[in-house]
């Protein structure tokens, strides 16, 4: 079993920034991809951000692309999300994911077998 941790929501105002940080633990294997994805009240979960093992392969969803960024040291079984220009339709919990699969990385679809965390709050303000 692995284990996912996420830290680093709060409150900040727009233009504000933060950084997000997603451990994992457990019985963790090497060659496992890591994405964000967020959840705003009364909405579907979606998709923000993906890295694969090597960082070689990197998504983003279209409305985070030049503010958001992605990250991962493996060293520390520890994915990134960096968060600039933040604005208010980006507050929700956000969520870190693992998978093993080879395929659907940058896609929710590609965590349906994988392993989730608990979530962290981050609500932007005007």
């Amino acid at each position: 079993q692995v284990q996912l941790v996420e830290s680093g929501g709060g409150l900040v105002q727009a233009g504000g920034s933060l950084r997000l940080s997603c451990a994992a633990s457990g019985r963790t294997f090497s060659n496992y991809a890591m994405g964000w994805f967020r959840q705003a009240p009364g909405k579907e979960r979606e998709f923000v951000a993906a890295i694969s093992w090597t960082g070689g392969n990197i998504y983003y969803t279209d409305s985070v692309k030049g503010r958001f960024t992605i990250s991962r040291v493996n060293a520390k079984n520890t994915v990134y999300l960096q968060m600039n220009s933040l604005k208010p339709e980006d507050t929700a919990v956000y969520y870190c994911a693992a998978t093993f699969s080879r395929y659907g990385v940058g896609s929710v679809q590609g965590y349906d077998n994988g392993y989730w965390g608990q979530g962290t709050q981050v609500t932007v303000s005007s």
